[in-house]
């Protein structure tokens, strides 16, 4: 019997042409996809030039944190003066950076990031500048975070009616700029335009409102007092710039102690100073509240803006808290961002901060206090 295509027994073999054809096509097909998926997976785990910035961890200014002895200490301490139970957290809040030159995240790595809201992803050479190196950059991060202690210890001090010396000294004079000749090293500003200056913020104020006429200051060097007009210039930047380099030097009438390890930058100075307040003033502050917030604050209480805000405001939810404070400055990255289930409230002195902290742990409702706006 003969055997018929389909039937049980050797299969019949096709020689059609063009079915030959259709098969190769697939064939071919199916190994451009797999050579494809080949180069995208060696693409997904190249090294890629962006690092992730992401949420940090939160530290309590009422509560403890460890030295690199190991050691349980106070973040803040004041040992000489009486202090006051608190309650609840002021927490402060840090971003992490995923990813070094040496190590740098995968492509894989930055597509995941980009749709995560709560990560940012930065390309390298903003983070880890080429002409800087990693201790270079490192030693300017953990003095930023030393005078961003010493400028809250002296802010909350200030809030707190202790009486706080603070000059604005000279550190150094750039040469061919306007100050060559005008200042030296040492040299303590006592006034800008018949201002006093208490703080280097005052002064840089100063010089941006000449937008480029000249500048009256008045200076101390050696126990004299002498005047000076210094006509400002614009950085390439656009900023109104004298040519010098100051700081500030504080003579403190209580010791004030804050311990935090491997953390850099000056974003914490806001939080320092509640901290210190919270601890010097009777009754607790928060009232018991959780609250988190972050910006850079000056002797003279004034809140300044800083980076990696919407990170932090995530941080700040996953912390636990349900209030946040944040620099003013900084609204028009917080608008449209905040995570579900927090409260982001704009402030612009620690005053105004101290306020909104005292109010929330009186228990007040959330439509007491300002929101963010963009504009």
């Amino acid at each position: 019997m003969a055997l018929f295509e389909g039937s049980l027994g050797e299969p019949a073999i096709d020689d059609d042409p063009e079915t030959r054809r259709e098969q190769r096509r697939r064939g071919l097909g199916w190994i451009l996809v797999l050579v494809a998926i080949a180069i995208i997976g060696v693409f997904a785990f190249a090294p890629s030039p962006y690092v992730i910035e992401q949420p940090g961890p939160v530290y309590n200014t009422l509560g403890t944190t460890t030295t690199s002895d190991d050691e349980e200490v106070p973040l803040i301490s004041i040992p000489d003066e009486e202090t006051f139970d608190t309650e609840g957290t002021l927490d402060l809040l840090t971003v992490s950076i995923v990813g070094t030159p040496e190590r740098r995240p995968t492509w894989a790595d930055v597509a995941l990031a980009w749709v995560d809201s709560s990560k940012a992803v930065i390309p390298i050479e903003q983070v880890f500048p080429s002409n800087v190196t990693r201790e270079e950059r490192d030693a300017q991060n953990q003095a930023a975070m030393l005078d961003s202690q010493l400028d809250a210890i002296a802010a909350a001090l200030v809030e707190l009616d202790y009486d706080v010396e603070r000059d604005v000294v000279v550190q150094s004079v750039a040469e061919g700029s306007p100050a060559e000749g005008v200042f030296e090293q040492g040299d303590i500003v006592t006034s800008v335009n018949g201002e006093p200056t208490l703080d280097v913020g005052q002064l840089r104020a100063a010089v941006q409102l000449s937008e480029g006429a000249p500048v009256d200051v008045t200076i101390l060097r050696g126990g004299t007092t002498t005047d000076v007009s210094v006509e400002p210039v614009q950085s390439s930047g656009g900023a109104w710039i004298l040519g010098v380099g100051v700081a500030m030097d504080y003579e403190f009438p209580i010791d004030v102690e804050i311990q935090l390890n491997n953390v850099g930058g000056p974003s914490a100075g806001m939080m320092f100073s509640l901290g210190i307040i919270d601890k010097l003033t009777p009754g607790a502050l928060t009232g018991g509240e959780s609250i988190a917030g972050t910006g850079t604050i000056d002797s003279s209480g004034v809140v300044g803006g800083i980076g990696g805000i919407r990170q932090k405001m995530y941080g700040a939810r996953d912390a636990g808290a349900a209030w946040m404070l944040a620099p003013a400055s900084n609204c028009n990255e917080v608008v449209g961002h905040i995570p579900v289930g927090l409260r982001v409230i704009p402030v612009e002195t620690l005053d105004e901060a101290r306020g909104v902290v005292e109010q929330i742990g009186e228990g007040a409702d959330a439509a007491e206090f300002a929101e963010c706006t963009t504009g």
